[in-house]
C-alpha cells in the first residue's frame, strides 16, 4: 500500500534521487543539495504556519510505500508564484498587418514575455518513480494536491496554474530554446534549466528579447514545440485535463 504525506527532513536522500531521475526540463527539482534541503525546510515550515491568505508558502508531499518505506514519488503546491522570484512566461498572441489600399491582410502570431501569473497558486513537482508507475498511482499522487487545497482553501488563490515540462530530447536539447540560444542567450538548455531551478533568473530579464518575437521567424522545429509538452509529461497533462 502507498501513502502520501508531507515531506520531512529524513526524505532528503530520496528527494535528491528523484531530482536526478527527473532529468532536464524538470525545473522545480534541480540537482542541488543546498536548494533541495531548503525546499524541504520551507515545506515543513509552510505546513505548520498559521496562514490567513496565501503568500510564499510551499507544500511538498511524498508518496511512500508503507511496506518498504521507500519514497516512490513527489508532488507539490506553491501558494503564490512570482512573489520572491519573477515568474516569466511567453504569451502567444496575434498582430495584424494590413493595407486596405493594397488589399493585403496578414495575421501573424507573436510571443511576448509576461509576468501575468504572478500571485497565483501553482501545482507542481509531480514525479512518480519508475517502479511505482502502475495504474492509478499517478492519478492518486496528483489528486492529493486538489484534496489538500479543497480542505485548506484559505491557503491558496481561486485561480490555479500548472507549469508543464516542454519539449526536449533525451540529451536535453529543446528546439524552442535552441533558437533563443542562437540569437539571444548563448547558453544551452540544461544550463538555463538548472539556473532557473535554483532561482537564478536575473539573466532572463537581462538577455530575453525586449520586443515580441514573430513566430514565423522561428525554426519549424521551434514553432512545432510551442504549446506542446514533453512525452513523459503527457500522462500528467491528461490527468489535469480530466480534473478540468
Amino acid at each position: 500500500m502507498n501513502i502520501i504525506r508531507p515531506i520531512r527532513t529524513s526524505d532528503f536522500t530520496a528527494l535528491y534521487e528523484i531530482a536526478e531521475e527527473s532529468g532536464v526540463g524538470f525545473t522545480s527539482l534541480p540537482v542541488n543539495d543546498n536548494l533541495l534541503a531548503k525546499k524541504i525546510t520551507r515545506s515543513e515550515a509552510s505546513f505548520t504556519k498559521e496562514v490567513s491568505s496565501p503568500k510564499n508558502e510551499s507544500y511538498l508531499f511524498v508518496m511512500q510505500d508503507s511496506t518498504t518505506e521507500a519514497v516512490v514519488g513527489t508532488c507539490g503546491i506553491e501558494a503564490c508564484v512570482g512573489i520572491e522570484d519573477a515568474f516569466y512566461h511567453y504569451h502567444l498572441g496575434k498582430v495584424v498587418h494590413a493595407s486596405r489600399e493594397l488589399n493585403i491582410h496578414n495575421t501573424v502570431e507573436i510571443l511576448t514575455v509576461c509576468n501575468d501569473y504572478s500571485g497565483i497558486s501553482e501545482i507542481c513537482t509531480l514525479f512518480l518513480r519508475e517502479p511505482a508507475r502502475q495504474p492509478n498511482m499517478g492519478r492518486f499522487l496528483s489528486k492529493v494536491r486538489f484534496l489538500f487545497m479543497a480542505e485548506h482553501q484559505h491557503r491558496f488563490t481561486d485561480r490555479v496554474i500548472a507549469e508543464m515540462r516542454g519539449v526536449s530530447d533525451e540529451n536535453g536539447r529543446s528546439p524552442f530554446w535552441e533558437w533563443l540560444e542562437k540569437h539571444f542567450f548563448s547558453m544551452d538548455f540544461p544550463t538555463v534549466d538548472y539556473l532557473t531551478g535554483i532561482g537564478n533568473k536575473v539573466f532572463i530579464a537581462e538577455l530575453m528579447p525586449k520586443y515580441p518575437i514573430y513566430v514565423n521567424l522561428l525554426s519549424q522545429a521551434a514553432q512545432a514545440a510551442i504549446g506542446k509538452v514533453h512525452d513523459k509529461t503527457k500522462p500528467a497533462l491528461a490527468l489535469l485535463e480530466k480534473e478540468g
